[in-house]
């Protein structure tokens, strides 16, 4: 059993020995430590060591598992008693939950694109035409690496290594940042390359660029966006950044980590 389980189940006891809680009562907080024990598992996090960032991306989890803030206060509080106990032990050098807010006054996440939605958005656009691959392949990349608009716009024939499977993105900051393609990416954007060919003026270094031969713009592609998603029934307010929403909000559902999210995105702060 890890240290921290043998901690949890120390302060268990505390809780009905010497508070009096009920055996109900402590078997719901038992349940509730049973996943913020796999969560610092998963994450390699010692009680110890645990800190208010790691915290929040924790109930950020629970968020994105469609916890209420409801719940997500019931398992904040339970945590704040277990890390003040832990803290009067000495257990800990310091208590984390000191610094966190309620669940309450978090932002929630952003409305999001639901998997079907996204599906008919990407397979909207006519792979018959030059504009409908180009069209096709800007909103897979968009999609598949959670790129910002900007930082779509802003793509490079050169950033892109469709062999291995990356692109490499200028982000905030002029942080560059490697991020995996899908094969359904990559295959759009072999597709888009021949006619890139014929439409990109000279000397153009631009990616996506439009049939003058000039780069594409934020404002063209939130149009086209817009354009695509009107004709698919998406009745939400939709953009651009929804699509990163989106592939933010999908990869943890789906299971991912949400380091790698993070890295994914380039966000500095995880709390983001």
């Amino acid at each position: 059993m890890a240290e921290r389980d043998v901690l949890i189940d120390a302060y268990l006891a505390h809780l009905m020995v010497e508070r009096g809680l009920s055996r109900n009562t402590v078997a719901a907080y038992a349940t509730d430590f049973v996943g913020l024990s796999e969560f610092l598992e998963r994450e390699r996090i010692d009680l110890g060591e645990n800190d208010a960032p790691s915290l929040s991306a924790w109930l950020l989890e629970l968020s994105g598992r469609g916890l209420s803030s409801r719940s997500q206060a019931r398992h904040l509080s339970a945590a704040r008693g277990l890390f003040g106990w832990l803290l009067a032990e000495k257990a800990i050098q310091h208590d984390p939950t000191e610094l966190l807010e309620s669940p309450k006054k978090l932002r929630r996440l952003p409305n999001v694109i639901d998997r079907a939605e996204v599906a008919r958005l990407l397979a909207k656009p006519d792979r018959d035409k030059p504009r409908g691959r180009r069209d096709s392949a800007m909103l897979h990349t968009m999609y598949a690496a959670g790129l910002r608009v900007t930082e779509l716009v802003l793509l490079r024939v050169g950033d892109a290594n469709l062999e291995s499977g990356y692109v490499t993105v200028l982000g905030k900051g002029d942080k560059r940042r490697i991020v995996p393609l899908g094969v359904p990416a990559r295959r759009r954007i072999e597709s888009w390359l021949g006619d890139r060919a014929v439409w990109a003026r000279p000397g153009e270094g631009a990616m996506f660029v439009t049939s003058r031969g000039g780069p594409m713009t934020r404002q063209g592609f939130w149009k086209l966006v817009k354009r695509y998603a009107a004709a698919v029934g998406i009745v939400k307010p939709i953009s651009p950044h929804k699509l990163r929403h989106s592939f933010a909000t999908h990869l943890l559902l789906g299971g991912a980590n949400l380091r790698v999210v993070q890295a994914l995105l380039g966000h500095v702060d995880i709390g983001t």
